[in-house]
């Protein structure tokens, strides 16, 4: 079973189920209205366009939340090697991974109700 684990880990995420995709991006967002996260993913190949004078590559995404339902239109600049060096996001802001899994974890007081 140890060897299963570690091949899907190589190949979909990480040990804490970040999903690893050779081919996209995945970005995170929360909405500023209501404070939702979201996910996004960005096709290397078809979403990225590159930036000639940087060297890098930008993407432009709209994303809604499945709280409020409020679109977020983002503009991520990302380097040659598909590293976040800026963005800005109408309606939200950019998260981590780890922001992203608190925000979608229940708490616990919620779970008993």
């Amino acid at each position: 079973m140890g060897i299963l684990r570690k091949l899907r880990t190589a190949i979909l995420g990480s040990r804490d189920d970040e999903i690893r995709d050779p081919t996209g991006i995945y970005i995170y967002a929360k909405c500023d209205r209501c404070g939702a996260p979201v996910r996004a993913r960005l096709d290397k190949a078809h979403d990225l366009e590159r930036d000639f004078e940087t060297g890098g590559f930008v993407a432009h995404k709209e994303m809604m939340d499945g709280t409020c339902f409020a679109l977020l239109q983002a503009t991520i600049r990302f380097d040659a090697r598909y590293r976040v060096v800026d963005n800005h996001i109408d309606g939200g802001q950019l998260i981590s991974w780890d922001e992203y899994r608190v925000l979608r974890t229940p708490h616990a007081s919620s779970e008993t109700h």
